[in-house]
């Protein structure tokens, strides 16, 4: 079993370890001592009795109270001057005791994301994911193959909520007029997802049909088949939602865009390089290791 602790950013955990309320009377000073020795590295009584300068056979009562209640274990035996010695060790790195029983949850700690922030409601992602079909579709008869890295965003948003109820995903063929008017995240570029067309002039940085992406923000043009965009904005069908978009110029950059989330999303909460006031990021896909494929991002503004 495991506490965990989180900050809004960064999830810490420690094993820990039930104990009962009526074990609790054998924590007193002495004992407490033991522990905190006990914290640093393992000891047999010996040890223990020198370094608290306590007789042995005092040691040994406390010990005894202690492994009892499950707060120390034998962790090893081994010959001191041709005798065989019990090697104590805490049980646990943290220990805790109830009052009432444990309930049922999906999961126990919620992050915080200034980035996300409008995208979650008690617990629970308000937003649908749209990708696009990987059926023939749009003016180009395209198929989508952004769509299954919607999967690794969707387990990287399951960090910030602690409950699911419904479905969250929709293909862009599927979207009602009513659904356009919530928050959405969509995965994919104007050619394969349908959404992402009629959004796609409304985005600070979006797809020039010649030149690959613009950037309003920088006036700068990026046409790599490695280079993927990442906007979040007002939805221009509801002012009060929101839209995340992310997609490449080909494939690997829309995988770029969702490594950039996986690997360096701190980076991301900081927005455009030029101006903090838009969450936009353009990113390029690289190849650390040499195999051919994309298996990071690094930021372009």
């Amino acid at each position: 079993m495991k506490i965990i602790k989180s900050d809004g950013k960064t999830q810490l955990s420690v094993s820990t370890q039930e104990i009962e309320p009526k074990d609790m009377k054998s924590l007193n000073e002495t004992s407490l001592r033991i522990i905190n020795i006990l914290k640093k590295e393992p000891m047999y009584p010996k040890q223990i009795a020198n370094h608290l300068r306590i007789h042995e056979q005092n040691i040994y009562y406390h010990i005894r109270k202690l492994e009892k209640s499950g707060i120390i274990k034998i962790s090893e035996q081994k010959r001191v001057q041709g005798i065989m010695a019990k090697v104590y060790a805490l049980s646990s790195d943290s220990f805790f005791f109830k009052f009432s029983d444990f309930r049922e949850c999906q999961k126990v700690v919620e992050r915080e994301s200034k980035f996300f922030k409008q995208f979650l409601k008690n617990g629970e992602l308000d937003a649908t994911i749209v990708v696009g079909s990987p059926d023939p579709h749009g003016p180009q008869k395209a198929r989508s193959r952004d769509g299954y890295f919607g999967i690794d965003l969707a387990l990287f948003l399951g960090s910030f909520i602690t409950n699911i109820s419904e479905t969250k995903v929709k293909l862009d063929i599927e979207m009602t007029e009513k659904d356009l008017r919530e928050n959405l995240i969509v995965i994919g570029g104007p050619i394969v997802n349908k959404i992402s067309a009629s959004l796609n002039r409304k985005m600070p940085i979006f797809f020039d049909d010649k030149k690959g992406l613009h950037s309003s923000l920088t006036k700068k043009y990026y046409g790599d088949e490695n280079i993927g965009v990442i906007n979040r904005f007002k939805n221009p069908y509801n002012k009060e939602k929101e839209i995340i978009f992310v997609a490449g110029i080909k494939y690997f950059g829309t995988k770029a865009a969702i490594l950039a989330f996986l690997k360096h999303f701190e980076e991301i909460e900081k927005g455009n390089r030029s101006n903090k006031n838009f969450m936009c990021k353009v990113v390029e896909g690289i190849d650390r290791d040499f195999d051919g494929i994309v298996d990071d991002a690094e930021f372009l503004e």
